[in-house]
């Protein structure tokens, strides 16, 4: 351990990966260092995104706000021009003015290449494949156990995201090839997803690695280890949309001094704006009044944990301007849809989907205003009962109670369409 006797966090992201693990019951799918680090942690089975993008999801995950009041709508690289306002405050932020050493190695994506010390993090290290993040990671963690402060490391992988050639993986099919229900069972689609498979293998041997350095180092045990994602996997109707398979992400930690460990498994509907206010609240550190996630500390140790009744989801910007919102319960799905458009947007990613040419026809329906979706009688979203009879009060409930919500994240979409930086950039040059 090191010297000081704080706990230390050791935080994994990756891209674009869903809940497609073993230990999430995806039986084709190899990870095992993860289904084990689940099986000796705590695994959450309903932790959501607030939005179906990397740099806005994001957001939520480091500040504790939604993307529209962290002034995150979109994709914080070029041409889209979106960053992490200096006036708001990132976990790595918090915690280095608590005294705790903060290191990144590899992705981030809430600012632009380069300029990660901004966040808050002292240290950066650059994004390369999850093998070579693994083996610097590994090595950081010899030199931490051997200083006197302690530390939040955070390890982003790019794995899994598209080419899924990246860093040198390889298609993995052998547990064969398992196509989620909202997509054809086709040739493409299966050789798609094993790909998809073969970039995850190789992120998870990556986690791996480091746990084992976590290990070496006999840091294991006083460290909280968090694994999770930005989003739903790149798949036409997944990544980019407010269905379930955009936003469901993975969550698991591990902590042993604090009992956070056992292979427990966790129902309760949760977000990843809850993250930041949980982190707190588990170091004893306080919780600033801009936070808009809720703690879930107290369902870690047992304590009187006040369940979720609802989370919230939105989408501004991806590709181009798509302003939605959405609202999930335990049973039921509500969207808003504030701008026509094809049925359901397909990043440029996703294009490289052999499966996207067999959507188009699919694709191109025109969106409605509304969407309601009954979750358990129909868990893909398929058949969309908005404006029925049956559903009448519960659809008014819904869209109230979203309604609410954006009033009270001062949700800019209420005051009329939203402005881009590409659209301001645009405009100096006009001016110009």
């Amino acid at each position: 351990m090191t010297r000081n006797s704080k706990p230390n966090i050791l935080f994994f992201t990756c891209h674009d990966l869903g809940r497609h693990l073993g230990c999430y019951g995806r039986r084709t799918v190899q990870s095992p260092a993860l289904d084990a680090f689940a099986a000796e942690g705590v695994r959450f089975e309903n932790f959501f995104c607030t939005a179906p993008q990397c740099s806005p999801s994001r957001a939520s995950l480091h500040t504790g706000r939604y993307p529209h009041a962290a002034g995150v709508l979109g994709l914080a690289h070029e041409p889209f021009g979106w960053r992490l306002p200096v006036t708001e405050r990132h976990l790595a932020q918090i915690l280095s003015d608590h005294g705790y050493a903060t290191i990144l190695v590899g992705m981030q994506h809430l600012i632009a290449h380069g300029q990660a010390e901004e966040l808050g993090y002292q240290r950066v290290l650059p994004v390369e494949a999850a093998p070579t993040e693994a083996e610097a990671a590994a090595a950081l963690l010899t030199e931490l156990a051997q200083g006197d402060k302690p530390f939040y490391l955070e390890v982003g992988f790019e794995e899994p995201h598209r080419p899924y050639d990246f860093g040198g993986a390889t298609p993995d099919e052998s547990l064969g090839v398992e196509v989620p229900p909202y997509l054809p069972d086709v040739p493409e689609a299966r050789q798609d997803f094993a790909a998809f498979q073969g970039a995850i293998r190789q992120m998870d041997a990556a986690v791996g690695r480091v746990l084992a350095g976590l290990r070496d180092a006999r840091l294991d045990e006083n460290t909280w280890v968090i694994f999770t994602n930005d989003h739903g996997a790149a798949m036409s109707r997944a990544k980019g949309t407010l269905y379930d398979p955009g936003i469901e992400v993975t969550l698991l930690m591990r902590w042993p001094a604090a009992l956070i460990d056992g292979g427990r498994v966790t129902t309760e509907l949760l977000s990843n704006v809850d993250m930041v206010p949980t982190i707190l609240d588990g170091l004893g550190l306080p919780l600033p009044g801009s936070l808009q996630g809720r703690s879930f500390w107290s369902l870690l140790t047992g304590g009187n944990y006040e369940p979720r009744g609802e989370v919230f989801a939105e989408k501004t910007f991806h590709t181009a301007y798509e302003p939605m919102r959405a609202i999930r319960t335990p049973t039921h799905k509500l969207i808003v849809n504030f701008e026509i458009g094809p049925a359901y947007d397909v990043p440029g990613d996703v294009m490289q989907s052999p499966v996207y040419p067999l959507l188009v026809p699919e694709l191109t329906r025109v969106r409605p205003h509304v969407e309601l979706y009954d979750l358990a009688a129909d868990p893909w979203e398929q058949t969309n009962l908005a404006g029925s009879a049956p559903v009448a009060d519960l659809e008014r409930d819904l869209l109230k109670r979203l309604r609410q919500w954006m009033a009270d994240t001062d949700d800019p979409l209420l005051a009329g369409p939203i402005a881009s930086p590409f659209r301001r950039s645009a405009m100096e040059r006009l001016e110009s």
